[in-house]
């Protein structure tokens, strides 16, 4: 059986001298740099006498971290240090539910976040090279859409272990995957992923809410394979309806519904709407959505057109619906039209056609109650 003997630096390394006298006066002051070489010393009891094995292993930051991947396939847990980039609205309300199934959260923002941090149990940092330098399990990517590529450009990724796994909760897919792809090298792993509910769809329960997924590029060894699991476990164990699925298809599922819904809901903002004492159900509902969905920044809708490909599609569909409407709508006003202008000379096939009294203006054109419409045999 393996075990950890030491985690410290050898207490007989010596700078180098050239007799021993100066090498004692050298040993009383020198100090080697702990960032550079640790040492792991690990013992096997199927010996008489214990032989120790000593690995050098090389710091973060290098190109290969021989103590964190020894440490990750023989310790890992099934508590992951998550952290959090952009912890606006949403990065917040996640965070709450890793807290509450007992994981760390380290939160980054622009923003001065520390009193919300402190207050939900995350801790806050202020600069990205010192939450990277917590060598966190997870990086969750939870900024806006248009600003992904900026942060993720700017994150000191030679400060963090080389097989992170970095993960998205985007509204769209294609984008971030993407982006993944080209900015982080290949030995970092990838988990595109939307919850598709926020802060006020799912301030009361996650359950039965679903939650997309797509494994991009997760690494073929048990403990990284096993992390995604526990990620996704997080979600799982609130009841979420896990829907795997790949990130081309998400976007031609939400650019249908999610897009459809808050451009809807950007319509009806724009018209006003008001709170009435004789509302129906169904007008009720129109008044969520547009609290829903201009709950949200400008920022995310203009995402959800900007970064998914089908989206102008839709919009396109949406003109052409709302144009065939109005003329079946002004349709079937040319025959209300016509009847009153024309009166009844086409019906009694009389040689001439009679006209009808013109309504005064700003009066509606109806039919006369002594000949209603829904009694004709056209």
């Amino acid at each position: 059986m393996i075990s950890f003997s030491s985690l410290q630096p050898s207490s007989t390394a010596q700078p180098p001298t050239t007799s021993t006298a100066s090498a004692a006066a050298a040993a009383a002051t020198y100090r080697r740099p702990q960032h550079h070489v640790r040492h792991l010393f690990f013992s096997s009891p199927s010996h008489h006498h214990s032989h120790r094995l000593r690995v050098r292993a090389i710091d973060a930051a290098q190109p290969y971290d021989r103590e964190s991947h020894l440490i990750n396939r023989f310790t890992q847990s099934t508590k992951l240090r998550i952290a959090i980039i952009g912890y606006g609205k949403f990065g917040q309300f996640l965070s709450k539910a890793f807290i509450r199934q007992g994981h760390t959260v380290y939160a980054y923002s622009r923003s001065n976040y520390l009193s919300i941090a402190q207050s939900i149990g995350a801790t806050f940092f202020s600069d990205l090279q010192d939450i990277c330098e917590q060598h966190p399990d997870v990086i969750l990517i939870c900024t806006s859409i248009i600003s992904t590529e900026s942060v993720l450009k700017y994150l000191p990724l030679q400060s963090l272990r080389r097989n992170t796994l970095f993960v998205d909760v985007l509204s769209v897919k294609e984008f971030p995957k993407n982006i993944f792809l080209q900015v982080l090298p290949s030995h970092f792993d990838i988990l595109c992923t939307h919850p598709m509910f926020g802060p006020e769809s799912g301030k009361h329960s996650w359950n039965s809410l679903p939650f997309v997924f797509d494994k991009v590029r997760i690494g073929s060894e048990d403990s990284r394979i096993a992390r995604v699991e526990y990620f996704l476990d997080i979600f799982k164990k609130e009841g979420c309806r896990m829907v795997e699925m790949s990130c081309a298809e998400h976007d031609k599922h939400a650019a249908g519904s999610q897009f459809i819904t808050h451009t809807m809901g950007r319509i009806l903002e724009k018209l006003q709407l008001d709170s009435t004492p004789i509302n129906t159900k169904g007008y009720e509902t129109l008044l969520d959505l547009v609290e829903n969905t201009s709950s949200d920044s400008f920022d995310l809708y203009y995402g959800l057109f900007m970064y998914n490909t089908n989206a102008m599609e839709q919009l396109e569909r949406l003109d052409l619906a709302f144009e065939a409407l109005k003329k079946e709508l002004f349709g079937h006003l040319h025959e209300v039209l016509r009847k009153q202008l024309f009166g009844k000379a086409e019906e009694g096939g009389e040689g001439r056609l009679v006209l009808t009294k013109l309504p005064k203006n700003g009066t509606p054109l109806l039919p006369p109650q002594s000949d209603p419409i829904g009694n004709k045999n056209d």
